[in-house]
């Protein structure tokens, strides 16, 4: 049974959220389960945008073990349901820190490429 679809294409953050993840080297989105969905190439997924029905706007990403117990007590990020191995982060159009996310972003795609990709991430551009 196919999930209805549980964001907007128009929906700005959003739209700043692809811009950024496009930054990566091959990364593709694609939908899961009504939400967008990011992953590095063809591998894993490391970024989906929404964290259920009470945070439909929430940056839901991987994260490096290194940085977990940091991000864990810093009260703006939650685990998301379902993925207790992830930590969510709501976003929001005018407190969001855009830099932070993209850190975000790239931190949670390392943990998934691959050394090809992780090697055109890290070439000088």
């Amino acid at each position: 049974m196919a999930h209805p679809r549980m964001y907007d294409d128009t929906d700005p953050l959003l739209r700043r959220l692809r811009e950024l993840c496009s930054a990566l080297p091959e990364a593709v989105e694609f939908e899961s389960h009504g939400r967008p969905n990011f992953r590095a190439g063809t591998g894993r997924v490391f970024a989906v945008y929404g964290a259920g029905p009470d945070h439909p706007h929430a940056l839901n990403v991987r994260i490096d073990p290194d940085d977990e117990d940091g991000l864990r007590v810093d009260p703006r990020f939650f685990v998301p349901k379902y993925y207790p191995d992830r930590l969510a982060l709501d976003l929001d159009a005018t407190g969001t820190d855009w830099e932070e996310v993209a850190e975000l972003l790239e931190s949670a795609y390392r943990t998934v490429a691959g050394p090809r990709l992780l090697r055109a991430l890290d070439s000088p551009r």
